[in-house]
């Protein structure tokens, strides 16, 4: 079946891009491969990372990441995957097709939509800041679905960037990609060491806001509209001595029934959002 040919949709019109044999065989090499870079330690030996469903790949398209190949099954394609401009994508060789059940074995997903990419992993530097705006620090976050969250919050609250600290975050982890729904590459970020995040925000200005729980002023009663590093750490452990010595300002979040703490996903929510009112210069409705 090599060069047999695939009707695959693209830009809101029928497509006609020529694909190579359909790989059936679970034991592929290719699959074999794919499976294996689910694993850190594999992705970071290759230099590359994971890119599954048409939401994230399309987000990762339009933030210009270098893609390296392209795995699809059309069997299992939604409407957000049969849009994407399949016979224009930025690789060498055009999509290698899968069988339903090679794509369900490299997929790390329930119900997936039939869009795998394997990209590059290259560092992208973080743009200069531009009159007020909010970035956010998360100092030791693990946890990909929170950080994958905290990534989408902070593309939706218009946060001129996310500085991430710590050894344990791996930006190339799938399920944050898919937390962040692609945010993660839309969202300017970047994993710096405690020492460079702290210069590059002190050498452009920013007044760095610690959020924890034992702070006397509330969040929203903090100037929050200039320009100001919202600093989050772990739920278990707070902010590091570090950050906590840095920072300009303390604030919390009102708890008022026997939880004493917010998911950090949520309460980076809450603080983004609290600093786009601000920079709007609207009033809380009533």
């Amino acid at each position: 079946m090599a060069g047999r040919q695939s009707h695959l949709a693209g830009d809101g019109q029928k497509r006609r891009a020529v694909t190579p044999a359909l790989i059936a065989s679970l034991q592929n090499p290719q699959l074999k491969r794919l499976v294996r870079l689910r694993d850190r330690r594999e992705r970071l030996r290759e230099g590359v990372f994971l890119i599954e469903g048409a939401r994230e790949l399309s987000r990762a398209l339009q933030a210009g990441v270098p893609l390296e190949q392209v795995f699809i099954c059309p069997e299992l394609h939604s409407p957000e995957a049969r849009e994407l401009p399949w016979a224009s994508l930025p690789v060498s060789e055009p999509a290698t097709e899968l069988s339903r059940a090679a794509f369900e074995k490299v997929s790390g997903r329930e119900g997936p939509d039939g869009v795998l990419a394997v990209a590059r992993s290259e560092p992208r530097p973080l743009p200069e800041p531009l009159g007020s705006t909010a970035v956010l620090v998360l100092d030791g976050l693990e946890k990909p679905g929170n950080v994958g969250a905290l990534l989408r919050t902070a593309d939706g609250a218009g946060a001129h960037a996310t500085l991430l600290v710590g050894d344990g975050l791996d930006l190339g982890n799938p399920n944050l990609i898919r937390a962040s729904q692609g945010s993660v590459f839309t969202q300017p970020t970047a994993a710096l060491s405690q020492a460079d995040a702290l210069n590059w925000l002190r050498e452009r200005g920013f007044t760095l806001l610690a959020c924890t729980p034992h702070a006397a002023q509330n969040y929203w009663d903090a100037p929050l509209s200039g320009r100001v590093a919202l600093l989050l750490g772990t739920e278990h452990a707070g902010l590091s001595a570090f950050w906590q010595e840095a920072a300009d300002l303390h604030l919390s979040i009102p708890m008022l029934g026997q939880a004493d703490s917010l998911n950090v996903a949520t309460a980076g929510a809450l603080v983004l959002y609290e600093a786009l009112r601000q920079r709007a210069g609207r009033q809380p409705l009533e």
